[in-house]
């Protein structure tokens, strides 16, 4: 029956994804097309209204207009949370959030991460859920669709690179909000709360008090799982019944967080007039994906073999900290899916996962490239790509070519420092936490769990997914401060250098193909690209993998 569960949402993941990409292809089409005549009116009035000029950018201008546009709503963003306890839309009175936290919530989402260290309910103000939260919710997957969509056409050799304001409207006007709006409604209709009214004091059946946090959450929610963002409007995520009521919703949430991701790499390849190249890129990802399902699925299956030592049985599995209407299945594909496309939502508490179970989740977050968040996660696998085209042109003598253009030390300088500045700011960073009281201060737990929770929670913010090991203290003004930079290090440092890629590209002249050049919409190219993400991914995180799971693992056999 599990497997049946399982297959069955990916069946249906991957016949949604096939329409999603021929969409997504005709919405940043450079060319007119059919939706021109729908949405086209709507935008040249946010157009006007906002001043935006539609003329085609170079590839610093696009950067510089990622960056203005994104550091303003950051300003925005920060001084409403800061000041929502005297700002309106506050009926439950909610205080004004600490500077240093309001900086880490701001930097959190405006980054498409979301790592939340208050709780929803009780943090933030219905002012501040709806013009902070909601909004970068839509903003920033909307702005990771934009790059990615820049450099599909800095690879493939578009006519240009395209306008960041057009394509981040046509994200929002053409993909998020339509798509939100009928999420939402079948959220409510499952019973997700969808109100402005304030915290509900009621009775219980034993005659006490008790006070129900409710609120605008289906708006959220639906945004939250197409966005891949994450952000919980309750403290439990996904694991609360106002924000995931049914065995339905589960599905949904999970189909609505795979849909974005799994169709990049298909609308990479027709925007390459090479569906094949598509499929490859989605067969990398995938395979990835199924492997580490099945740990994740088997592990938590098989419950703690301490556990069974002593006598206890665990016959459903690893129940701690799961709910018991998901069950294993969906608890680990739920737990495999949000980590792979970087959601950071999760119905399941990942602190309490098997070793191996948590091991997951870091894995996935640490290659960065098992289909990734919107946008982002199919640009680092094609940079996974053309490291493997560098490095197979090297072995056999050759200029590495990738769809017609050469790849030179510059593209492969840039890539470098990208792939680099992942473990960098995931490495350094728990090193000096696990080296300071400051850091150690928040760990629940001293043996090889403790160094996991703090290596999760940095790996979590530099892929801006925004789960975590909630066992650990982390609002404080060392993790508040430390994460936040992290979050914006691992956005925007490798944002333009994708971006900066795509522009160079862009300009070169396409190159014959010849009997010499290398396939890379074959299988034997899909080896080699899965064959170069394991390598430099594998290598450069087992050791510290090695120190907190793995070690795990090893006290509890």
């Amino acid at each position: 029956m599990d497997f049946l569960q399982i297959s069955v949402v990916l069946v249906l993941v991957l016949v949604l994804a096939i329409p999603m990409a021929n969409y997504l292809t005709t919405v940043y089409s450079l060319e007119t097309t059919k939706q021109d005549r729908i949405f086209g009116p709507i935008e040249r009035i946010i157009y006007k209204l906002s001043g935006i000029q539609t003329s085609e950018m170079n590839w610093k201008k696009y950067a510089k207009a990622l960056l203005f546009s994104n550091l303003i709503m950051f300003i925005i963003s920060y001084l409403i949370i800061r000041f929502q306890g005297v700002l309106p839309g506050n009926p439950s009175n909610i205080a004004n959030m600490d500077p240093i936290l309001a900086f880490n919530t701001a930097a959190s989402f405006l980054t498409n991460t979301n790592l939340q260290h208050y709780s929803g309910e009780s943090g933030l103000s219905y002012l501040s859920q709806m013009t902070v939260i909601i909004f970068l919710m839509f903003t920033t997957p909307a702005t990771g669709l934009a790059l990615c969509i820049a450099f599909f056409r800095g690879v493939t050799g578009q006519k240009n690179i395209g306008n960041f304001y057009v394509d981040l409207v046509r994200s929002l006007t053409r993909v998020l909000l339509p798509l939100s709006i009928l999420i939402g409604l079948i959220l409510v209709s499952q019973g997700v709360p969808q109100t402005f009214s304030s915290t509900a004091a009621v009775t219980t059946v034993e005659g006490a008090a008790q006070n129900i946090a409710r609120g605008p959450v289906a708006a959220l929610e639906s945004i939250k799982h197409l966005g891949t963002n994450g952000g919980g409007f309750f403290g439990v995520n996904s694991a609360h019944p106002f924000e995931n009521p049914t065995g339905f919703t589960n599905i949904l949430e999970i189909l609505c967080m795979f849909l974005i991701p799994a169709a990049l790499p298909l609308t990479f390849g027709r925007m390459a007039k090479n569906k094949k190249q598509g499929w490859i890129l989605f067969c990398a990802m995938g395979s990835l994906f199924i492997v580490f399902l099945s740990v994740a699925y088997f592990s938590e299956l098989n419950g703690n073999p301490a556990l069974e030592k002593i006598g206890l049985s665990q016959e459903n599995g690893s129940m701690e900290g799961k709910e018991v209407r998901f069950g294993i299945a969906q608890s680990a594909l739920f737990t495999a899916v949000t980590t792979a496309v970087t959601t950071g939502t999760v119905n399941t508490m990942h602190d309490t996962l098997t070793p191996l179970g948590g091991l997951v989740p870091l894995a996935q977050m640490m290659l960065n490239c098992v289909f990734g968040g919107d946008g982002v996660g199919t640009v680092n696998i094609l940079m996974y790509t053309i490291m493997a085209v560098f490095i197979a042109g090297l072995m056999v003598g050759r200029t590495p070519e990738f769809l017609g253009k050469k790849i030179e030390a510059r593209e492969m300088k840039l890539i470098a420092i990208a792939i680099l500045l992942h473990p960098l700011i995931i490495l350094g960073p728990s090193a000096i936490a696990l080296a300071t009281e400051m850091g150690t201060s928040g760990i629940s737990n001293s043996g090889f769990h403790g160094i996991s929770q703090v290596v999760y929670e940095f790996t979590s913010s530099a892929a801006n997914n925004g789960s975590g090991f909630e066992g650990l203290g982390d609002n404080t003004p060392f993790w508040n401060i430390s994460t936040g930079l992290v979050m914006l290090f691992g956005r925007y440092f490798s944002m333009i250098a994708m971006i900066a890629v795509a522009g160079s590209l862009l300009t070169k002249k396409r190159v014959p193909e010849t009997i010499g050049t290398l396939k890379t919409d074959n299988s034997t190219f899909l080896v080699i690209l899965l064959a170069t993400v394991l390598i430099i991914g594998a290598l450069t995180f087992f050791p510290v993998l090695a120190l907190g799971p793995v070690a795990e693992w090893l006290t509890i056999r």
